[in-house]
């Protein structure tokens, strides 16, 4: 059945301001409360705020005047277990001397509840002298909704905002916490998507993944089922210099537990990298690898950065992203080797650049694929084929040009490491190789991505010098 676990999803939207008071105006028409939505959200900001705190820890809560302190005010109510001090902030003058007060009782955390997504005009000298105080405090800042100061719509600092280290945002995500100007106030972001809002009405470009996207997935194994029922992935990865990444995509792929794995990889590097791997089977080539019989998926590039590589591996990697039917993901230096061209491919197609990538294969800047994400995916779609497009980096984005964008909520910052791509790549070719999640290789394809994402979290919980050797342990777990 085509699509049937992405049918079960309702998709944490990407809204403007405009968008959230029409939501929040169409809930209240259907009976619902503000208040009764506020708490909600209050308890789901508390929730967030218990795991970055432990117990008999204290709290600050910074609460204005408008419905992002009632938010604030209800979070206190739902900490359990926490020694919290609620500061009505009306009077920033007032506010700076209070805040410094409460700051020798050593705070574990601040929640911030000044300003909300109303804010659409510059903060006056007062309120940006008191949120310069709450940010050279150096205290962990959690957000709720948006960071106060910052504009929603765009991301930008109304004069100045709060940097915080956790934003949860309400309801949706605000479109503006996704630009590239705003990451350094949004810090990680959460969404508290079930606070009583009614089903979100209307269409948008961009959607949010979250964990309860990938509940029951992947499905079920059938009990009958053998290693041709899962597949095969054939990796062509490594080169002179390169071997680790042929490893590491490698790894990538028994995670995602494909039936078979064959590995092609440079014959000068065949034995450091055979000697690493016990159930993938590895092959050398020279002038251009041969692809098993039964092979259904490939992925081409991870390691393949060596300059005496022959231009047949290239002339390989074009005819097979122009003329195969099987599944291919293209990652790395075989980026720079696809031909442009926007027909239809006869098969499923990947592309999973960084940003530097990106601005290669568009002959443009980082800066400018940076500032409009959607748009350089859309753009890399459209020039390669319509294929799906894995633009990684910080809200890594999944998509085509055509369908909604989904911007993924997991991972963190120690992720920029090298070999992370590699294993990443390996990963997501891993299930496109299945039959069965190959039915719909959207859904693999952004389970891939949060699932890489949720295993640098979880490893991030315990130990925070993490290597990506030991990331591939984790991933899918």
């Amino acid at each position: 059945m085509i699509g049937a676990w992405s049918l079960m999803i309702m998709p944490v939207r990407v809204i403007t301001v405009a968008q959230m008071r029409e939501w929040e105006k169409a809930t209240w028409a259907s009976g619902q409360t503000e208040d009764a939505v506020m708490r909600r959200a209050g308890q789901a900001v508390a929730e967030h705020a218990q795991r970055l705190t432990s117990p008999a820890e204290r709290v600050l809560v910074l609460a204005g005047k408008g419905h992002n302190g009632e938010d604030a005010k209800y979070a206190a109510k739902f900490l359990a277990g926490r020694n919290v001090k609620v500061l009505q902030v009306l009077d920033p003058e007032t506010a700076v001397k209070e805040f410094n007060a409460a700051l020798k009782d050593s705070p574990a955390l601040v929640i911030d509840g000044l300003f909300g997504i109303g804010l659409n005009r510059p903060l006056s000298g007062n309120w940006i002298r008191l949120i310069q105080e709450i940010n050279q405090s150096s205290m962990p800042i959690l957000a709720v909704d948006v960071p106060s100061g910052l504009n929603a719509d765009t991301g930008m600092p109304l004069n100045d905002a709060i940097r915080a280290i956790v934003t949860v945002t309400i309801g949706a995500v605000k479109q503006g916490l996704l630009k590239m100007h705003a990451w350094p106030f949004v810090g990680r972001l959460e969404v508290a998507p079930d606070v009583g809002l009614i089903p979100y009405p209307f269409e948008t470009e961009l959607s949010f993944q979250i964990a309860e996207d990938f509940a029951n997935y992947p499905p079920p194994r059938p009990v009958a089922g053998h290693k041709g029922t899962y597949g095969h992935v054939a990796i062509i990865a490594g080169s002179a210099g390169y071997h680790g990444a042929a490893v590491l995509a490698a790894r990538g792929a028994q995670r995602s537990q494909p039936g078979l794995i064959t590995l092609a990889t440079q014959r000068a590097v065949y034995e450091p990298v055979a000697s690493q791997l016990q159930a993938v089977m590895v092959r050398a080539w020279e002038a251009e690898p041969v692809l098993p019989d039964n092979c259904t998926a490939v992925l081409i590039g991870p390691g393949l950065a060596s300059p005496d590589l022959p231009e047949a591996m290239r002339a390989f990697t074009r005819k097979l992203w122009q003329d195969s039917p099987l599944a291919i993901v293209i990652d790395a230096s075989a980026l720079d080797w696809l031909p442009p061209g926007g027909a239809k491919l006869p098969g499923i197609r990947v592309i999973t650049p960084h940003p530097g990538e990106a601005a290669r294969m568009l002959q443009t800047t980082n800066n400018e694929v940076q500032n409009d994400r959607p748009h350089t995916l859309r753009e890399l779609s459209r020039r390669f084929g319509h294929c799906y497009v894995v633009l990684k980096g910080h809200q890594t984005l999944i998509g085509q040009d055509r369908e909604r964008i989904v911007v993924n909520g997991s991972g963190n910052p120690l992720l920029a490491q090298g070999g992370s791509g590699d294993l990443l790549g390996g990963f997501i070719a891993g299930f496109l190789a299945q039959p069965e999640l190959r039915k719909d290789p959207a859904m693999a394809i952004r389970y891939g991505v949060w699932a890489h994402g949720a295993a640098a979290d979880k490893l991030g919980q315990t130990r925070p010098n993490w290597t990506v050797e030991e990331l591939s342990e984790v991933l899918g777990s």
